[in-house]
């Protein structure tokens, strides 16, 4: 079974309409495709019509949220509760076209376990165009993971990622990225982008704003999520260094000033390096007691939490009732 998950926030008009062409889709290519619409808190009429495609048409599934809380959330819900082992994500204002579907499928056919859509002709207005391109590549600069569009909501996914990727705020986005953390295999595939018909656009300068500081979540987690003194510490030994260094410099000095009054030297309290250098100590030695937290924080969290991904495994060996490892080498 396939599932398709679609987050729905304020798109009555567009509804039925895609409905009709993910069921001309599954009857043209004979898939078992399951619909998952999750509401995530519409205004406008939207758990109406879907409680009655849901009521007209056993594939369909719908989930209203209680009020709006963001499309992650909203991807979150239908990845619980899809029934398929492969899950594509389409926005539902009809500019992801479903007709795609079978070639995402072919491609997660070849070994991928994630295939996010590239939409190499848009028809968006450049205002939208051009920050989005900025942003793709940003994150594959920073990340590593190539992808030219990681804002493309059109993308399909193996059920087993959202076993150990889990969504939060609005990390909906760089699940590609969580994945390819998690050794997961991620492709790409060029899919066709429709304009818009209905609604207007939910996102504005805001959204790149916390797309940044998501980016930033991300590399954390990705980079040094089991280690996070790794990167907390090294930039407060750092810190700590330079500004034990400009103290040194600084005591140095003030001896020259109190063994050599005739030079004329400025008192230590004027000099700005003093200043910076306690300001760079200070700052280390907080960065460093962070790292310690961190580290003491993902320690007791992480004793249930597995720091690996298994792709296969054969059956447990055959072992002799009653006797430990070490008595069984023993013999």
């Amino acid at each position: 079974m396939i599932s398709t998950v679609i987050p729905v926030f304020n798109e009555v008009e567009s509804l039925a309409l895609l409905h009709q062409e993910l069921a001309d889709v599954a009857g043209a290519e004979r898939l078992e495709l399951e619909m998952i619409f999750v509401d995530d808190g519409s205004t406008d009429g939207s758990w109406d019509t879907i409680a009655r495609l849901a009521a007209e048409d056993p594939r369909v599934h719908g989930i209203r949220f209680r009020r709006n809380f963001g499309k992650a959330a909203a991807l979150s819900a239908g990845f619980n509760a899809a029934a398929g082992e492969r899950i594509v994500t389409l926005d539902a204002d009809l500019q992801d076209d479903p007709h795609e579907i079978p070639r995402f499928m072919a491609e997660m056919d070849r070994g991928y376990d994630v295939v996010s859509g590239w939409k190499l002709t848009r028809h968006d207005p450049w205002h939208k165009v051009l920050p989005s391109r900025v942003f793709n590549w940003m994150v594959s600069a920073v990340t590593g993971v190539r992808l030219h569009d990681h804002n493309c909501g059109l993308k399909s996914y193996r059920r087993e990622i959202f076993r150990e990727v889990r969504l939060y705020g609005e990390l909906h986005r760089f699940v590609p990225v969580l994945a390819h953390a998690r050794g997961f295999k991620v492709g790409e595939l060029v899919v066709g982008h429709r304009p818009r018909r209905f609604g207007r656009s939910k996102y504005g300068v805001h959204r790149f704003i916390k797309g940044f500081l998501d980016l930033l979540t991300v590399k954390f987690l990705t980079g040094f999520g089991q280690r996070p003194q790794h990167l907390l510490g090294t930039l407060g030994l750092l810190s700590f260094v330079i500004g034990l260094a400009g103290l040194t410099y600084s005591a140095i000095y003030w001896v020259r000033t109190q063994l050599h009054p005739e030079l004329g030297l400025a008192p230590l309290h004027q000099r700005p390096i003093t200043l910076y250098s306690l300001g760079a100590l200070l700052l280390g030695g907080q960065l460093m007691s962070i790292g310690f937290l961190a580290e003491l924080i993902t320690a007791y969290q992480g004793r249930d939490a597995d720091t690996y991904s298994i792709a296969e495994e054969t059956p447990p060996a055959l072992r002799p009732a009653g006797k430990t490892v070490h008595e069984r080498s023993a013999s």
